[in-house]
């Protein structure tokens, strides 16, 4: 299947291009371009094409700082609003039936991220479980997440969710065109990581998702992320006033002002928010009553999620990648106690040994944004569907030296087999190779199981309110059974805070 890198698209013939394990096509269009009169509108059906439009190289990357499309030491990616696209990576070698699908959704704070990073070209994943990898780009920040709608006019709506949004339409998309790329329509695994995480677990909650996917994998997902009607109504007033508009006038702002003038007063304010209301992230979805009719974390635990297979998981270090890097999260024992109120804290802080010394508040507070959440997804859905929950304690030996740990999206070398690449050989030219690559089995064979066939390798019990059995990936694997207890029910009744009150 899939000997010719032409493809017949329902928009037209797309032309990749064919390298020595995988053929590869870039920046497929699965919607309109949202310029113009469409912008902050859903998307819309891509305009059919005559002849054979080149797929070759990566287009724009969403609106976003510049910063955020970095692919290389001193490389960045194009950014414009004409950015809904998706890539398409399918194995050189023959296959006599329909492959495995898998659709990632890229990380950054919906803020931030593009599928064209080397990390997820997807080429070894592929290769190793003969399935079709889809990578897709979505609308961020200003133009994806922030809800506009209440300066809708007779002439422009304004519509909320527009980045998730996108991710359905890209996974219809995929519904329509992937058998054409020799994948299978009928068993598509969605998985992301960080912000991509959250936009699986929302898309469980999204009615509109419904049999566009049927396996869901969550890496490091700030679960709890969702904004009220109330919150977005206020943060999106704020974006109007950082832009020098009123409510009279913002229609017209909003429409006419440059792309760019938007993202920053978005990001600004953004920013400030941040440092208001320390673990409310004022850039996610909105609970809207029509695309999103709950937050996700509570639609899973009240079972209005789709029922379909999940895996879930975090890194034992999420927070300290933050604390060096890029300081948003509530990783001090003042910003913790003002996300969570001082009983939560004093409660919680029980938990940590060491607290209030910089590392255990530093594990604290990305445990309060990652891991607490997660817990909650994983005893939620366990109710209604098969769930299998993960942790990742791998350090390899340039990570322990740099104290960061088993952090933040570490999980992703392993993941997409990054780690045999010349970057990823570099990672543990001081130690650790040898774990990496056993990581490496561990993600790949059981996230390859589990779109094969919905679940992961059989050494990988389900999770349970009972049991709580946990899969610790390191090297070596083990299982525990409700790990870290203490802290769980420590942290059990904490929420984010909201903007209104």
């Amino acid at each position: 299947m899939v000997a010719s890198t032409d493809i017949r698209t329902a928009d037209g013939v797309v032309r990749g291009r064919r390298g020595r394990r995988v053929l590869r096509w870039r920046s497929l269009p699965y919607a309109a371009p949202p310029v113009g009169d469409l912008r902050f509108r859903a998307p819309q059906p891509v305009t059919p094409w005559a002849g054979v439009r080149e797929s070759t190289e990566f287009g724009f990357a969403a609106m976003q700082h510049r910063a955020g499309a970095r692919v290389g030491p001193r490389s960045y990616q194009p950014t414009a609003e004409d950015a809904l696209t998706l890539n398409v990576t399918v194995p050189t070698t023959p296959s006599s039936a329909p492959r495995p699908v898998l659709v990632f959704i890229h990380g950054g704070g919906y803020l931030t991220g593009t599928s064209a990073l080397a990390l997820y070209s997807g080429g070894r994943l592929a290769v190793r479980g003969d399935v079709v990898l889809v990578s897709l780009n979505y609308r961020l920040g200003a133009f994806g997440y922030v809800d506009f709608g209440e300066f809708s006019t007779p002439d422009h709506v304004f519509e909320s969710n527009l980045g998730l949004r996108d991710q359905v339409a890209a996974l219809a998309w995929v519904r329509t065109n992937i058998a054409a790329f020799g994948g299978d329509p009928n068993n598509v695994t969605i998985f992301g990581e960080s912000a991509g995480a959250h936009a699986v677990l929302s898309l469980l909650a999204t009615p509109a998702a419904k049999g566009l996917f049927h396996q869901a994998i969550s890496q490091s997902p700030p679960a709890d992320w969702a904004m009220t009607a109330a919150d977005a109504r206020t943060f999106a007033l704020r974006c109007v006033d950082k832009l020098g508009a009123t409510p009279d006038t913002a229609a017209k702002a909003l429409l006419t002002a440059s792309a760019n003038d938007i993202r920053r007063a978005v990001d600004r304010t953004s920013n400030r928010v941040l440092r208001e209301r320390r673990g409310l992230f004022p850039i996610a979805p909105v609970v809207d009553g029509d695309l999103l009719p709950q937050a996700p974390i509570d639609a899973i635990a009240e079972g209005n999620a789709h029922r379909v297979p999940l895996i879930i998981g975090t890194n034992r270090d999420e927070g300290t990648l933050f604390a060096k890097f890029a300081d948003s999260l509530p990783t001090t024992p003042d910003r913790l106690r003002a996300a969570v109120g001082d009983d939560a804290e004093s409660r919680i802080a029980a938990t940590y040994p060491g607290y209030p010394a910089a590392k255990a508040a530093v594990r604290a507070g990305g445990d309060f944004v990652f891991w607490r959440p997660s817990v909650t997804v994983m005893a939620g859905h366990s109710r209604y569907a098969p769930t299998y929950a993960y942790r990742y304690d791998f350090v390899p030996r340039a990570a322990q030296l740099a104290g960061l740990g088993s952090t933040h999206a570490s999980d992703l070398i392993p993941v997409f087999g990054f780690g045999e690449s010349p970057a990823g050989r570099a990672i543990t030219a001081p130690g650790g190779r040898r774990g990496l690559r056993a990581v490496t089995d561990q993600f790949q064979d059981n996230w390859l199981a589990f779109a094969r066939t919905g679940a992961p390798l059989p050494s990988w019990p389900a999770y349970t309110e009972d049991s709580r059995t946990t899969m610790i990936i390191d090297s070596p694997a083990r299982l525990e059974h409700d790990p870290d207890k203490a802290k769980r029910l420590a942290w059990q009744g904490v929420r984010v805070p909201t903007l209104t009150t």
